[in-house]
């Protein structure tokens, strides 16, 4: 396996960055606020519009740092990786299957299976520790209903047909939402997704964390030798990651979601960590954003006994697991593409 090696987050909108010898330095108009050496990253993620100059690209390139850019709001613009080292007979497999419909099928049915499981396993883990202080009752009719949808994912006949159940699970998922909030309630409220924009605390920071996950799992495919833009269940579209989009769908729930309740259940954000627009839009401020991704890096850290591999791993290298199975299976090292089902 390997090391869990650190990604850099701009996440400050005035500043830019430099290369300076083996080093990148953050710079604000003429000062200096932070120098980080190139031989201890592996990606850089900019939310800011300022950018990098054309010898720290250029440096990232032969190093084979990532970079990925995305606005100050966390919606995804683009990502910059240097000479592809993955091996073409492999990339060559995986556009032959990505343009076969009963491949597609195949590889999709286990990803959305993994996520309605994976959803319907978070439900029941709240209703196992918090049976007092929530509605056991609709949480267990959900599950239910999970159960069947899972049921109907696994005989799915077609590409659309699965986007329809997926869909639905999604909703029946996030209908639970709010129950799991278990503190802050008069603040953080859940009646429905939204994210363009985000129209409560609790959905930005679900986009938030969506945009930074994406952005680890192209990263992973990319590791690996695969294509982060060529999916099996997103369409094909200019500057979309569809590949990465589609092995996330098994990490949102256990990974993202469960995240940002602990953030919220746990005290660690505040109703005033937010900027509440006029229009509605809700924001996250600069320095909470920093925060976040602190505690985002120190939940990748935790061990966890990996599903399949049987191995401990930490939760930040489960989307590498998740990139060298699929790259297995594509290679015919293994019969089917085992998914992420977290218990």
């Amino acid at each position: 396996m390997r090391h869990l090696l650190n990604t850099l987050f701009i996440t400050l909108p005035d500043v830019y960055l430099a290369a300076s010898g083996e080093n990148i330095i953050v710079k604000r108009e003429n000062k200096t606020l932070a120098r980080y050496p190139f031989h201890n990253l592996e990606d850089i993620v900019l939310f800011s519009y300022l950018g990098v100059s054309p010898k720290l690209i250029q440096k990232c390139m032969e190093y084979g740092i990532g970079i990925c850019y995305l606005t100050p709001n966390g919606k995804f613009i683009a990502r910059m990786r240097g000479e592809s080292k993955g091996n073409i007979l492999l990339r060559r497999k995986q556009y032959r299957v990505a343009d076969n419909e009963e491949e597609c099928l195949k590889i999709s049915k286990n990803i959305i299976c993994a996520k309605i499981y994976n959803q319907k396993w978070t439900i029941e883990r709240y209703i196992r520790q918090y049976e007092n202080r929530i509605e056991i009752d609709y949480l267990n009719d959900s599950s239910n209903y999970l159960t069947g949808l899972l049921e109907k994912a696994n005989i799915a006949t077609s590409i659309d047909e699965l986007r329809g159940i997926e869909g639905i699970a999604q909703v029946t998922y996030f209908s639970c939402f709010d129950e799991m909030v278990l503190n802050q309630k008069e603040y953080f409220r859940f009646d429905t997704r939204s994210r363009r924009p985000p129209l409560n605390p609790l959905n930005a920071m679900l986009s938030y964390i969506y945009s930074i996950l994406s952005n680890e799992v192209a990263s992973a495919l990319e590791s690996v030798g695969l294509d982060a833009y060529a999916g099996f269940m997103h369409t094909d579209r200019p500057g979309r990651i569809s590949l990465a989009l589609d092995l996330m769908e098994e990490f949102r729930a256990p990974i993202a979601d469960r995240f940002v309740l602990s953030l919220i259940n746990l005290n660690q954000v505040k109703s005033d960590n937010f900027i509440y627009k006029d229009n509605g839009a809700v924001l996250i401020k600069d320095d909470s954003r920093r925060n976040i991704i602190k505690l985002w890096q120190e939940r990748k850290q935790k061990v966890i006994t990996h599903p399949f591999l049987n191995e401990k791993i930490e939760w930040g290298l489960v989307p590498y697991s998740q990139a060298l199975l699929l790259a297995r299976y594509l290679r015919g090292d293994l019969d089917g593409y085992p998914p992420f089902m977290w218990k």
